[in-house]
């Protein structure tokens, strides 16, 4: 069966975002992308990066990992802002909102039904592994069906801002198991843990 995947950037006090949402890799943002992190990116996790920068890295390889992408509507309007109405065309992606009537770009497919009842049925069809890319809300609507975590964990503390998972997600301690790690010369570090079930 496929899993759901959070494979997301955090700071090392557990935020995503600042506080406005922005992105934090953009031309004002805060979060420095070293050489060795964008390597490790293009090496192991290359369908995970945008469009343009696959297309300014000359990044041609397809999914390693993941087949399709997750995206909540506040994320996928950072995209649109920027006037990328799909940062992922090597992916399905999948934007889950219900205030947009129309998407702006034929191969993003809108989502209003339960985010929870579209991942269960996802998660029976072939492919590869499904990417939850954010944000918070979307999140923590589905902490309960995570089966994995990969965390890429920046040096560096901001205080305040967007957390991992939105208010929203209920109550609900979770065990994982660290199944892999790199830590990189620039300070960050890449963690994969597995859902402990049972």
């Amino acid at each position: 069966m496929r899993r759901l995947v959070h494979y997301i950037a955090t700071t090392l006090d557990g935020f995503i975002a600042g506080p406005d949402g922005a992105d934090p890799t953009g031309p004002n943002g805060f979060w420095p992308i070293p050489e060795d992190y964008l390597q490790h990116l293009v090496a192991e996790y290359p369908e995970t990066l945008p469009v343009h920068a696959r297309q300014a890295l000359s990044v041609t390889a397809g999914g390693t990992h993941f087949d399709t992408v997750l995206e909540g509507r506040r994320s996928y309007e950072i995209g649109l802002a920027a006037g990328i109405t799909d940062a992922y065309p090597h992916l399905r992606h999948l934007v889950f909102s219900r205030t947009l009537s129309e998407s702006p770009d034929p191969a993003v497919e809108l989502v209003a039904d339960d985010p929870v009842a579209t991942v269960r049925e996802l998660k029976q069809l072939d492919g590869k592994d499904i990417w939850l890319l954010g944000g918070a809300e979307l999140a923590g609507s589905l902490y309960a069906e995570i089966d994995t975590l990969i965390l890429k964990v920046g040096p560096l503390t901001i205080g305040d801002g967007i957390p991992l998972f939105s208010r929203k997600a209920a109550f609900d301690p979770r065990t994982w198991t660290l199944t892999d790690h790199t830590a990189l010369e620039s300070g960050a570090v890449f963690l994969t843990y597995t859902r402990v079930t049972g």
